[in-house]
């Protein structure tokens, strides 16, 4: 009986993981077809002969930088999540780790924030960043996004099921607070700073409003919505190279998630018990 339950598990699995990735699958296919040909019946999705050449083509258009899109968006993603973890590791450790007064009122209000849409701030922000000469630069597209209320809460959560006695401990060697925080803090919450990281990256990798608002230079443009500049220009004419695009667009979240997922369940389970 527990063999039966396990073989119809493993096939209903299968089933919802086929059902999840055939519309990935179908991109890829459409991907390999000759350039502006039209979109192929079920029956002849998989191409005769695979154009992988498209993909070379569509990173080296001339009228639409998309390789310079995907390069601001690697720029981009990479140093925000690195500055989300570290300014909301920091202010997860004080939470947890330090007690001060008003810390639970200040905590509140950062789970406050949570509950309000990125797009209510935008505009405020961007006249911010008017205000002091960045638009269109870098440092509009990083900056307002260094702060994540959710990792503060992820890891402050995480950090509260680290025994005190350690950080007592350390103290009584001699660490400072930055030592307790770098050295032994830091050390044991892989899986949740694995975890806010492709949270993060997720969420600047997909961010479409911002970037858009953010910037006026073709040169400045994230791939979210450079994609949109593909999609007026070619996607009507040419399936093969849109979805090519879209797979450019979506093939680093997937490597990002396959080397992350090990950390998910730990990261997010773990995290969300005190």
């Amino acid at each position: 009986m527990k063999i039966l339950k396990g073989v119809i598990s493993w096939f209903l699995l299968l089933l919802l993981g086929a059902f999840l990735i055939a519309p990935f699958a179908w991109m890829v296919f459409v991907s390999l077809h000759e350039s502006k040909s039209a979109i192929p019946v079920m029956s002849k999705l998989v191409p005769e002969k695979a154009h992988w050449e498209n993909y070379w083509t569509v990173l080296t258009m001339p009228n639409i930088p998309v390789a310079r899109f995907f390069l601001n968006s690697i720029l981009v993603s990479v140093i925000a999540v690195m500055g989300q973890l570290l300014i909301s590791s920091l202010a997860a450790y004080a939470f947890a780790r330090i007690p001060f007064r008003g810390s639970n009122f200040l905590f509140s209000l950062f789970l406050l924030s949570m509950m309000f849409a990125g797009v209510v701030t935008q505009i405020p922000v961007y006249l911010m960043m008017r205000s002091v000469g960045w638009l269109d630069t870098y440092l509009a597209l990083i900056v307002p996004i260094l702060s994540n209320s959710f990792s503060v809460f992820l890891l402050r959560q995480f950090f509260l099921q680290i025994p005190m006695e350690l950080d007592e401990a350390a103290r009584m060697d001699g660490a400072t607070e930055w030592t307790v925080y770098w050295r032994v803090i830091l050390p044991l919450s892989k899986a949740a700073l694995a975890t806010a990281a492709a949270f993060g990256f997720f969420g600047i990798w997909t961010d479409f409003f911002w970037p858009l608002i953010a910037t006026n230079s073709m040169q400045m443009r994230t791939l979210e919505v450079g994609l949109s500049v593909f999609k007026n220009s070619y996607g009507g004419t040419n399936w093969p190279l849109q979805m090519t695009a879209a797979v450019i667009v979506l093939l680093p979240m997937l490597i990002v998630f396959l080397f992350a997922q090990r950390f998910f369940i730990k990261g997010v389970v773990v995290g969300s018990i005190k």
